[in-house]
């Protein structure tokens, strides 16, 4: 039985790990090329929560499968959330994870738009605490890889009424990462949406629920057809304010140097909040760049491309960190680049400067880092 203590509330997670843990050379050799969501460590955390009882049973067990009553709430309406985070090795051996409790909070917004128990922020710190604990070997030592945390929830009351659902089970898995983008830090383009939208006003945008993901799969599937990598959503009302890509954050800069200006679409209700949408904000200003959070409107976005004054444009998000965009196709508005279609300056000092942060080459001056082990 192991406590970990992450402030006022002490939370039991017993643990029973994994008996046949993958042999070393194994691991090894999926450390060497870990993919993206490819593998996953030895271990997982689980709770449950019961409208009479509450949060209990938190414990460490083998990853393995679940087994699910073929009338199982979540199956067929769909109340299901998750996060992602990630775990770093410092070069002093030390394992850290970046703002955690952004994330816990973020994650008890999620269940509180599905009507959801809401998982207290102790017990999300605590299970990612006790799972990279017990499979600490499984982080990376390169720099450029991590360990990927995935805490989700899901509704386990069975019966197909339409209700918030009595029961919940919350789990953390573990998935050694390399780059996002198997290419690498290079420009991708993008697709604009005139069809499909990712949220609305009122809708569940601003929540981390699987259902988004599931909804937007149709417009991604559009936009390889249009040979872009990723779509850019815009807005619900009038289908000319940008939003978001994919399911990440996006930045447009204008200028350049000294005088470079960021500026990132606000939130309204119907984007995600980004974790490293925020950090950036935060770094942007220490490195002495004005950020602003706006409105971008497609026209916007093109006339600035063509003037010249927006000089670079990158997405942001926890998996693949920063993503410059080179080039904009749309069925509506033509297409055209992001100044010479490269990766600009601004996008890669960001990238390197937040990137120190999170693997300790630099000082983390705002407590962003949170120490495991």
């Amino acid at each position: 039985m192991t406590a970990t203590e992450t402030g006022s509330r002490l939370w039991n997670i017993s643990t029973n790990p994994s008996t046949s843990p993958t042999p070393s050379a194994e691991r090894d050799a999926i450390l060497a090329n870990p993919g993206f969501g490819r593998n996953f460590t030895d271990n997982m955390v689980r709770a449950k929560w019961t409208a009479d009882k509450g949060w209990r049973d938190a414990e460490l067990v083998p990853y393995g499968p679940l087994l699910l009553d073929p009338a199982t709430n979540f199956i067929h309406y769909g109340q299901a959330i998750f996060e992602g985070l990630k775990a770093y090795r410092h070069a002093d051996g030390s394992i850290k994870t970046f703002r955690p409790f952004k994330n816990a909070q973020r994650f008890a917004a999620s269940a509180r738009r599905l009507a959801m128990a809401e998982l207290p922020e102790e017990l999300f710190v605590a299970s990612i605490e006790a799972l990279v604990r017990q499979d600490h070997e499984w982080v990376p030592t390169d720099a450029e890889k991590t360990l990927y945390l995935r805490p989700f929830m899901f509704s386990t009351e069975i019966g197909l009424g339409v209700k918030p659902a009595d029961s919940y089970e919350y789990l953390l898995i573990a998935s050694p990462a390399g780059a996002y983008w198997p290419k690498g830090l290079k420009p991708v383009s993008v697709w604009l949406s005139d069809d499909y939208v990712r949220a609305a006003p009122g809708g569940t945008g601003e929540a981390k629920c699987a259902g988004n993901y599931a909804a937007s799969l149709i417009a991604q599937a559009e936009a390889s057809q249009h040979g872009c990598d990723q779509v850019v959503w815009l807005d619900a009302a009038e289908r000319r304010w940008i939003e978001e890509m994919g399911g990440m954050n996006l930045y447009f800069v204008y200028g350049s140097g000294d005088s470079a200006r960021l500026v990132t679409p606000r939130l309204t209700g119907s984007l995600l909040p980004g974790i490293t949408r925020d950090s950036l904000l935060t770094v942007a200003a220490d490195l002495g760049m004005r950020a602003d959070e706006g409105q971008i409107s497609v026209e916007d976005w093109k006339e600035g491309c063509e003037s010249g004054k927006i000089t670079e444009v990158f997405a942001c998000g926890t998996a693949a960190v920063i993503t410059p965009v080179g080039e904009v196709k749309s069925r509506t508005h033509g297409s055209w680049s992001v100044a010479d279609g490269g990766t600009g300056p601004v996008t890669s000092r960001l990238r390197q400067e937040l990137l120190d942060i999170q693997t300790g080459v630099i000082p983390d001056r705002h407590n962003w880092l949170h120490a495991i082990c």
